[in-house]
């Protein structure tokens, strides 16, 4: 791929996820002429067709299944670099990419965002919330410099660099004038009532469905394809109840969180980057500076519900 240029698969990729020319021309701002020419050259040098365009129809040859995943990978690494060089000021300026789960997002995070903003005024953010799995794949793609997950990897997941960093607790949520509240619920309870459930792919799912499988039956759920926000809206509705974080609970009067009986159920958080990538500076810059904040709160005790830092003799 020596004469192949990154203009080229910036092209091929907008193609690839637009299925149609003239859009993924128009979304490059580029007349669809040049792009198409950019294509075929770019075929001419790979020696196969990417692309089948068959009566309307734009879709990706084996060839073109083949090079998708690389092009991202290879146009996410150039942005990487450009982004390296620009911090050659001193952190001056840069980008930072953050994957985060939604409990993570309505819990701490913004508060060490604020701090990081505060010391490095020139650095974006850009912030990815979403499930735990989805993050790894988006960090694996390149789209990401850095990602809290939730541990443990699956055997499928991408090669990452981990650091665990917290521990929190799950909790049964129910709406706060459920007259059934008690001190502690076991799990084997759960199987009596209707449930919440997260969408599929994400981590709470898994994690809701290991822990019933576990006590020996399948959840009945009431309503079930929702994120945070409309998972603990349907509970507060009175729809059903939700295997969650207990941070997520803060600020929500309508909805009680009742912890699972000893030994209880948490889970570890992670920072994670891709093993192949260092991350840029303005990314370690972004690690130091959650790693203090957390360090710190852990320390006055101002941590959310629920959330344990790990220590490092721990770690």
């Amino acid at each position: 791929m020596g004469n192949v240029q990154l203009q080229q698969l910036a092209y091929f990729v907008a193609v690839a996820e637009a299925r149609h020319f003239t859009q993924a021309a128009e979304g490059m701002r580029v007349a669809q002429p040049s792009l198409s020419k950019q294509i075929k050259a770019l075929e001419a040098e790979l020696g196969a067709p990417l692309f089948s365009r068959a009566r309307g129809n734009v879709t990706l040859t084996p060839a073109g299944e083949a090079l998708l995943p690389l092009a991202r990978r290879m146009l996410a690494d150039a942005e990487t670099a450009r982004s390296e060089v620009g911090e050659l000021a001193g952190l001056r300026r840069g980008r930072v990419r953050l994957g985060a789960t939604p409990s993570l997002c309505a819990g701490l995070l913004a508060d060490a965002l604020a701090r990081f903003h505060h010391a490095y005024p020139g650095i974006e953010l850009f912030v990815e919330e979403g499930g735990s799995r989805d993050l790894v794949r988006t960090l694996a793609r390149g789209q990401l410099d850095l990602a809290l997950i939730i541990m443990p990897l699956h055997n499928d997941d991408p090669a990452l660099v981990t650091e665990e960093i917290l521990r929190e607790n799950l909790v049964v949520v129910s709406p706060s004038n459920d007259h059934t509240r008690r001190p502690y619920v076991r799990i084997e309870e759960l199987r009596r009532r209707p449930m919440v459930m997260f969408r599929r792919g994400y981590d709470l799912r898994e994690a809701t469905l290991s822990a019933c499988r576990q006590a020996g039956f399948e959840p009945r759920f009431a309503v079930e394809g929702g994120e945070m926000d409309a998972v603990l809206r349907f509970v507060e509705a009175g729809l059903g109840i939700a295997l969650v974080p207990s941070m997520v609970l803060d600020g929500r009067p309508g909805l009680t969180g009742t912890p699972l009986a000893p030994p209880g159920l948490r889970r570890t958080v992670a920072i994670a980057h891709r093993k192949d990538v260092e991350p840029t500076r303005a990314a370690q810059a972004f690690r130091a500076t959650l790693l203090l904040f957390l360090t710190e709160a852990a320390r006055d005790g101002s941590l959310p519900q629920g959330l344990d830092l790990i220590t490092i003799t721990e770690r």
